[in-house]
């Protein structure tokens, strides 16, 4: 196997043969030409990982030269062959693209190692673009999968954002794909070379969170044993994604407030600060703007994260984008757990369409999982299916509720439809509401609006 094509171009026929017999012998599959334009035309037939030319020759020079390779064979690098006397115009080769130059007389020792260096770091340009591609392909928004309009509109505009530094805050139920999403914004952003880092802040202790983002000096409290470099600073110059910013601490909010105003950090037990380049994405499941209302979130920073602010819909709001979803989840399952010839009619789809998911994707990947762990045989029957998708949930009209004249509260029926609930289900906020077809988030929240509170005889049953 050839370790790499090589063009060798001088107008002089004894160099020529000269460094195609040396390079020939190393291994390389080596070409010649005596011009310019021979370069140029033999360049539209076959592909070759470097050229090495001369810098003086009759018609067209070689920086001509490397300026038509540069914009016409980007994949192919650029070797100068200089005399003494022109070593200054080489290295005005080299501002425009070339890789290095080589002195005449050439010495064989020191062409094999600058051309050894050159085709290693074509390769490692390769596989960089062989890795942003791939990055590309699984971050794009392309694999953010769904047809329905909903979705697509919002991801029109992250794409749109993408392009952009402005502040982004995306809202949605827990399992609808925020932190996908931002990465999706992140890799097809600017900044894509540059760090994504993450951070949970509400995985995260709140006494931990401010030395976790912003870093701390040793000896600044007990335990800060060394200088630590905080998720801000690891951004410097990429992104930063804050999930969950509906957790943190309003002492902390005052501070990242101050960040994203000033671009600038000061760690725990430091007395100056650091001017940062980051761009901020925040992500949470929770309603800031009744946060907001009862104080426990700023509004100041609400609007400095919501300059660009995107929802993504529950999946019970994109049922048409449910079977391609199932159908995804089951290949993946089937290759993680090595089912291959497992099968699952499309007679069966309708039951996951008809379920309302409050768990969204992340609830719908893990139920396929657990069909194809747990299917019995090398067809899925509905019987392998869960109790939860194969029973009828009953309509509106199998509530009888009488519209008096008067007029009602929606409310107090919403206040009244959760109690019920949590009556009939002992008062376990987990299948209360999967019985009412909302997160248990959503249902705590919901609780404490009402000021739901569990009779004391059931205090011991609840979960």
């Amino acid at each position: 196997m050839t370790k790499g094509r090589i063009l060798v171009v001088d107008d002089d026929p004894s160099l020529r043969r000269v460094l195609q017999v040396q390079l020939e012998q190393e291994g390389y599959e080596v070409a010649v030409t005596a011009s310019a334009q021979q370069t140029l035309s033999l360049l539209q037939l076959r592909h070759f990982d470097l050229v090495i030319t001369d810098l003086k020759m009759p018609e067209m020079s070689g920086l001509e030269l490397l300026k038509h390779v540069r914009s016409q064979h980007p994949q192919t690098t650029v070797i100068m062959l200089t005399a003494f006397g022109t070593v200054d115009t080489a290295v005005e080769a080299m501002k425009a693209g070339a890789y290095d130059y080589l002195t005449k007389p050439v010495h064989s020792d020191e062409m094999f190692l600058v051309v050894k260096r050159a085709l290693e770091h074509l390769r490692l340009v390769e596989q960089v673009r062989t890795l942003r591609l791939s990055l590309n392909k699984k971050y794009g928004f392309e694999n953010i999968l769904g047809r329905s309009p909903v979705l697509l509109e919002v991801l029109d505009m992250a794409a749109r954002a993408a392009h952009s530094n402005s502040t982004v805050l995306i809202r949605g139920e827990t399992g609808t794909g925020k932190e996908l999403l931002a990465r999706a914004i992140h890799f097809n952003s600017p900044r894509r070379d540059s760090p994504l880092v993450t951070i949970n802040c509400g995985a995260i202790p709140k006494e931990l969170l401010e030395s976790e983002l912003f870093g701390h000096k040793r000896g600044s409290f007990t335990g800060a044993f060394a200088d630590k470099k905080g998720r801000i600073e690891m951004a410097d110059g990429g992104t930063l994604f804050l999930d969950e910013i509906g957790e943190m601490s309003p002492e902390l909010q005052v501070k990242l407030l101050r960040l994203i105003q000033e671009g600038e950090i000061e760690k725990i037990g430091s007395t100056t600060s650091a001017k940062v380049d980051v761009r901020f994405i925040a992500a949470t499941h929770r309603e800031l703007q009744a946060m907001i209302e009862d104080g426990t979130f700023r509004e100041d920073l609400y609007y400095r994260l919501a300059v660009i602010p995107l929802v993504m819909p529950p999946l019970r709001e994109r049922p048409d984008d449910i079977p391609d979803l199932v159908q995804l989840f089951f290949r993946k399952g089937r290759e993680k757990n090595a089912r291959p010839d497992l099968a699952m009619s499309p007679a069966l789809l309708p039951y996951f369409v008809r379920y309302r998911w409050p768990g969204n994707v992340r609830e719908l990947e893990n139920v396929v999982e657990r069909i194809v762990v747990l299917a019995r045989g090398s067809d899925i029957s509905i019987e392998d299916l869960p109790q939860f998708l194969r029973q009828e949930k009953a309509g509106i009209d199998a509530l009888e509720i009488d519209l008096p004249p008067q007029g009602i509260s929606l409310d107090a029926i919403e206040k009244e439809l959760i109690q019920r609930a949590l009556h009939a289900c002992d008062w376990n906020q987990t299948h209360a509401a999967r019985y009412l077809d909302i997160s248990r988030k959503t249902l705590i929240y919901r609780i404490e609006k009402h000021g739901i509170r569990k009779p004391l005889d059931r205090q011991e049953s609840g979960d």
